[in-house]
């Protein structure tokens, strides 16, 4: 079966279709990031083609941690712009409030998952997320309050 990202990409700029997740536990929130980046992010990534958002998010984990997660609900649907290695990016995003119930541990400090070193991740306390440099970054405020109904956010960086 053939499958492709719904990502797009032309010589100045990159259009990205992304689901993240929303995992919380114990007052810690699971951010990822490439090993060579600085930036952080909520797990997840991007959509294939013909797929739909939850689904996607779940392949992600799976592929990523070996986890079933559980998609609770739809928190924000985003349309992000930003620029990532000088090219102009407009990411569309869905982000979903994530469960397991798989067996698994809240790691202390980093760690990588099923995909070898390419990702870490790591288990943040909500509270400590002004220190992290996370984005898009109207998370680091938005995480400490999550609304009870879905909002549609539009950022510029």
């Amino acid at each position: 079966m053939y499958k492709m990202d719904v990502v797009f990409h032309t010589e100045k700029a990159v259009f990205n279709y992304r689901v993240a997740g929303i995992w919380i536990q114990d007052g810690r929130i699971l951010l990822h990031r490439a090993s060579e980046d600085k930036i952080w992010s909520l797990p997840g990534g991007r959509v294939e083609m013909n797929e739909a958002s939850p689904l996607s998010l779940q392949r992600e984990f799976k592929e990523e941690l070996g986890l079933s997660v559980k998609i609770e609900r739809v928190v924000w649907i985003v349309e992000n712009f930003f620029e990532y290695r000088e090219k102009k990016v407009h990411e569309i995003g869905f982000y979903y409030l994530v469960s397991t119930e798989d067996k698994h541990e809240l790691s202390k400090g980093p760690f990588h998952g099923m995909e070898g070193e390419r990702l870490v991740y790591e288990w943040v306390p909500i509270s400590e997320l002004e220190d992290v440099v996370l984005y898009p970054e109207y998370l680091k405020k938005a995480l400490q309050d999550i609304p009870q109904t879905t909002g549609h956010l539009i950022v510029t960086n």
